[in-house]
Formats: C-alpha cells, sequence, structure tokens
C-alpha cells in the first residue's frame, strides 16, 4: 500500500464516522419526542458500515469503509400512562421514541473515538511523509 493510499482510507472512515454522530445526534434529539399526530413516534436510526475496495494496481488490497445504509430500528417505544398529556391516546398512554439514550451515548463515544483515531493515523501519514521530504534535503 502506498503512503498516499493511507489518506484515502482514514479518509473514508472519517467520513464514515462523521456521518454515524449525525445520526447519533439526530437520535438523541429526539430521545424524548412522543407520537404525532399520526400516531407514530420517532425511530432510532443505526448506521450500517460496509467494506469498499480502494485503489488500482498494487494497491488494489487496501480497503475502506462506506456508509451502505441507515436503517429504523423497528422496536415499540416507551408507552407511559399519562391521561392529561396533550398526546395521550384514548387509553390514557402517551408514545415516546424507542430511541435508548445511555445507547446513543456509547455510539458516540465510538464513533468520535475511531473518528479522531483515523485523524491521527492521517496526521502521522503526513509527518512521515514529511521527514522523507526532509531526508532528501540534507
Amino acid at each position: 500500500m502506498s503512503m498516499f493510499q493511507i489518506f484515502n482510507v482514514s479518509g473514508s472512515a472519517v467520513s464514515a464516522q462523521s456521518q454515524r454522530l449525525n445520526v447519533v445526534a439526530s437520535n438523541l434529539a429526539n430521545a424524548d419526542t412522543v407520537a404525532g399526530p399520526d400516531g407514530q413516534a420517532y425511530k432510532a436510526r443505526q448506521v450500517v458500515f460496509q467494506t469498499e475496495l480502494m485503489g488500482a494496481g498494487k494497491d488494489l488490497g487496501s480497503a475502506g469503509v462506506r456508509v451502505s445504509q441507515i436503517t429504523e430500528d423497528q422496536s415499540q417505544g416507551r408507552r407511559v400512562h399519562d391521561p392529561k398529556h396533550p398526546q395521550a391516546d384514548a387509553e390514557g398512554y402517551v408514545t415516546y421514541s424507542n430511541v435508548n439514550s445511555v445507547e446513543e451515548m456509547v455510539n458516540m463515544i465510538s464513533a468520535s473515538r475511531s473518528y479522531q483515531n483515523n485523524i491521527e493515523v492521517m496526521s502521522t501519514a503526513k509527518s512521515l511523509l514529511l521527514k522523507t521530504l526532509q531526508l532528501g534535503q540534507s
């Protein structure tokens, strides 16, 4: 793998983790929302990654990552008995989104660390390339 291919591989991971962070932010923003007029509450979304082959020729063996799809969690939302709530159904229950805030915080930390690690990989590769160029100057 060439040194320049490292930027493509890490760049694909940074892009994918950025999308993951956006989805987590959306989930957390909607964690306590209730069902709308249609009776449907917000469904938590999850990012699905897929391996993506990169490069050509001798770099053909390198692989990055991309977001293949964003799925919705089909589990039922939390139902709370609150007959005085304006969004309560005929039985007095309010349906909230199925977002698990603790799980989303774990996803956020994981995506953030992965993002930071890939930025560090690119920074290290840049430093190595600069040092290689400086060798020829001496």
